[in-house]
């Protein structure tokens, strides 16, 4: 197995201990069918997801604040815009207006390290 420090489909994302269960989101950018779009992780019941940000229903960011995802019990994702609801650890639609899933990224946690895998259709932004 790869180490993943070195592995050259994971880029770093953040600390561990960034993520807390049901708490503030770390937001990254990603390239996703050739646009710069915004994702994010949360950690739930002790595991690190991450998705897209963008709600099915209507392509807009799912945070009612910057970077707060959870509803206020940290049980669902919530769009601030039409209250859809996801799962955290699928990120399945669970009720609202929504039209699937929301789109994972790949998330790899090793050593204190949460990064984040660049594969089809996510690729990191070139600077």
């Amino acid at each position: 197995m790869q180490d993943p420090a070195t592995a050259p489909d994971l880029h770093p994302l953040c600390n561990s201990a960034d993520l807390v269960d049901g708490g503030r989101a770390v937001p990254f950018d990603v390239m996703h069918a050739g646009l710069t779009c915004r994702a994010f992780a949360v950690r739930f019941q002790g595991r690190a997801q991450a998705y897209l940000n963008r709600c099915t229903h209507v392509a807009m960011e799912l945070d009612w604040q910057p970077d707060r995802f959870f509803d206020e019990t940290g049980r669902w994702l919530v769009c601030a815009t039409h209250g859809a609801t996801y799962a955290p650890d699928t990120g399945a639609c669970l009720g609202g207006p929504c039209r699937g899933g929301l789109i994972k990224v790949e998330l790899v946690e090793q050593g204190g390290v949460v990064r984040w895998r660049a594969q089809y259709p996510f690729q990191p932004i070139e600077f």
